[in-house]
């Protein structure tokens, strides 16, 4: 499976556990750290565990397992990365906070098809 199928799964298992406004964007031609990132919120610290746990759980499921985990302990913004691919989920307020989508506004938004 290469990257944008990971990060589509990714997303597809967020949508499936209900998450807002769930974002894949390209920066493998603008950083080194990863092909894609993958960002959804939640509604509560509650769904932002959810998530991330439904997440794990569909790539593992597919033969893709995490490499490591950062942020579980507040559940307010949980990564996964997964080398290619980093999935953040986030709470509402976490998200406006550090607003990934600007600083990586030269990254390219997938489609979610």
């Amino acid at each position: 499976m290469d990257s944008l199928q990971t990060a589509k799964l990714a997303a597809k298992a967020l949508d499936s556990k209900k998450g807002l406004d769930i974002k894949i964007i390209k920066i493998r031609d603008i950083s080194s750290i990863a092909d894609y990132f993958v960002i959804a919120t939640g509604t509560s610290n509650t769904h932002v565990k959810a998530l991330a746990d439904e997440v794990e759980y569909q790539l593992d499921n597919n033969g893709i397992s995490v490499s490591s985990v950062e942020g579980q302990r507040n559940d307010t913004w949980i990564l996964l990365d997964y080398i290619d691919v980093i999935v953040h989920v986030f709470s509402e307020d976490a998200r406006e906070y550090y607003n990934l989508e600007r600083l990586w506004e030269d990254g390219e938004e997938v489609s979610l098809d």
